[in-house]
C-alpha cells in the first residue's frame, strides 16, 4: 500500500511539473507592459524585469559596447510574444558590430540595467540623462 501511495505521489508531481513547467517556459519570450507612477507605462520581459532604451542609439544600431554592455546587458529573444497593446511587428532583431544579437522595439535596441535587482525595478530611468524605460 505504501509503494502504491509513493507511485501515485510521484505521478501527480510529474504531471504538475509537465503541465505548469511547460507553461512557464513558453511564456519566457513575452514582453509585457507595466505601469509606475514615477515613470508611466514601460516594457518588461516575461519575469517583470524592466527594458530600457539608450538615447545615443539610432534605429537598428546600438551605440553601447564594452563596459557599457556590462552595466546595460542586452535583451534578446529569438521570438517575441506580446501582450496588452503591443504589436509583434514592432519587435525585430539586429546583429550588433560585436556579432551579438539584440531585440529592438520600434527600431531601438532594448537593454536591461544591472542595477535592477527585482522585477519592476526602474533604477536605470534617467541615468546620465541617456537611459530611459522603453515606453510602449
Amino acid at each position: 500500500m505504501r509503494t502504491l501511495r509513493n507511485v501515485l505521489r510521484f505521478a501527480t508531481t510529474l504531471i504538475l511539473v509537465l503541465l505548469f513547467g511547460g507553461t512557464a517556459r513558453s511564456d519566457d519570450h513575452t514582453v509585457k507592459i507595466a505601469t509606475k507612477d514615477q515613470v508611466g507605462s514601460y516594457l518588461t520581459d516575461a519575469k517583470g524585469m524592466t527594458l530600457y532604451v539608450f538615447k545615443k542609439d539610432s534605429p537598428r544600431k546600438s551605440a553601447c559596447s564594452g563596459g557599457c554592455v556590462t552595466a546595460w546587458p542586452l535583451f534578446y529573444r529569438e521570438e517575441v510574444g506580446v501582450t496588452d497593446r503591443l504589436q509583434a511587428d514592432d519587435f525585430a532583431t539586429i546583429t550588433r558590430e560585436d556579432g551579438k544579437k539584440q531585440t529592438t522595439y520600434k527600431g531601438l535596441p532594448l537593454y536591461y540595467f544591472a542595477g535592477d535587482k527585482h522585477p519592476l525595478d526602474t533604477n536605470g530611468q534617467g541615468v546620465k540623462d541617456a537611459w530611459f524605460v522603453a515606453a510602449p
